[in-house]
């Protein structure tokens, strides 16, 4: 009797023992992880990038011919009609050209009467068999040919005259001067390509802002879906736009390949200016009452697996990040941590779209209300193990 009532103080006190052992262990864990609950909430992915505010449409205004700036009639911001005179070239040179063609035709419409004379005399004489079928063959080549030289004269008359005209430079199309790039005096010198003398924004109420975005984000962007920018002349103000083309032309620069994305803007007050730089984000994704993980939690490690210890138990993965295996593919997976009698459980999760501080939960054995560890408050000393770091998901 008294062994047994030995042996059942003995049991007893082994029990006390190790829940004193115990219970400091899990109230110890409790406090050094910081949790967070899970809830459901709205979430929005967007993808970032800078770009350069333009008009759509941006007419450059040459000059066809060569001369010197005689008089200029538009400046910078005025507003020009189509067909206004913008500026007139030094008329010199062409309206000499002008008057030696007008001179070459009057000389070929001589030559042609002269021509003319000596084929009816001819075809006469050849009638009255006073002169050989060659002679007549002559004088109407000699016609025909009177006849090509004053097309010609005509012609070459045709293009000095339009050339004169061209000395006049007015404006193609209806806007506001954006650019003069030319002053009163200055040669312009059309030899080899057109040299651009204004620049005119055609709507400014409209305008479109060309952006750079890495081929990593391009693939989610869709044209019509929203977009919001700031400007830094506006710092408190944001602008709304839409995307309206996603070009095909890549541009690699460092071994980085960018798309320009242009982004559609009304401009009704005309607040924005050309050449701003835009900082934009465009709208790719919007979920309503998801499950929302928060990217702390995606991104925490137990210190056991950063200092090298064996893993906690039931977890497959120490980097949280990949693709499910098996049937049932939905695509970006995670690993997070919960607090289960004082230990750590790892869970697997299915993640979807993020906005860079939570992320949609698509699956995995979790549940709303459930408190997800998302910081190790006594991390490990310095030496102690490997060195912390950001774990993709």
């Amino acid at each position: 009797m008294i062994k047994k009532i030995a042996l059942a103080l003995l049991l007893a006190g082994g029990l006390a023992a190790a829940v004193w052992w115990l219970m400091p262990q899990k109230v110890a864990a409790e406090n050094r992880y910081v949790t967070t609950v899970l809830e459901r909430g709205p979430i929005t992915q967007i993808v970032s990038a800078n770009g350069t505010l333009n008009p759509v449409k941006l007419v450059n205004v040459g000059s066809q011919v060569s001369g010197i700036v005689k008089k200029i009639t538009a400046d910078f911001n005025d507003r020009v009609q189509a067909g206004q005179v913008l500026l007139e070239l030094d008329p010199a040179l062409t309206q000499a050209q002008v008057q030696q063609s007008t001179a070459n035709v009057s000389n070929a419409k001589a030559s042609l009467e002269l021509a003319l004379a000596n084929e009816a005399r001819m075809s006469a004489l050849f009638g009255q068999e006073y002169v050989s079928r060659q002679e007549l063959d002559q004088a109407i080549q000699a016609l025909k040919s009177a006849q090509a030289q004053l097309a010609v004269a005509e012609a070459q008359a045709e293009r000095d005259r339009t050339n004169l005209a061209y000395t006049v430079i007015r404006s193609p199309v209806s806007g506001v001067v954006v650019s003069r790039e030319v002053d009163i005096g200055q040669t312009v010198a059309a030899s080899f390509q057109t040299p651009t003398l204004f620049k005119i924004a055609q709507d400014l109420s409209k305008m479109q802002i060309d952006s750079n975005y890495a081929e990593a984000d391009v693939g989610n962007i869709r044209v019509g879906q929203p977009a919001s920018f700031r400007v830094d002349a506006f710092p408190e103000r944001t602008f709304g736009g839409a995307v309206r083309q996603v070009r095909l032309n890549p541009t690699t620069q460092q071994n980085v390949v960018t798309y320009d994305v242009v982004i559609a803007v009304d401009n009704a007050d005309q607040a924005l200016m050309p050449g701003m730089t835009a900082y934009v984000s465009i709208t790719v994704a919007q979920r309503k009452e998801v499950l929302l993980v928060p990217n702390a939690a995606l991104r925490f490690r137990p210190a056991e697996l950063k200092s090298g210890a064996p893993k906690p138990r039931g977890d497959s993965n120490q980097h949280g990040g990949g693709k499910e295996k098996g049937g049932n593919d939905t695509g970006r997976t995670g690993t997070v941590y919960l607090l289960e009698n004082g230990a750590l459980k790892p869970v697997r999760i299915s993640v979807g779209i993020t906005d860079n501080r939570y992320t949609e939960v698509l699956g995995g054995e979790i549940k709303e209300g459930a408190a997800v560890v998302v910081e190790d408050s006594q991390p490990p000393a310095k030496g102690s193990g490997g060195s912390p770091g950001m774990r993709l998901f």
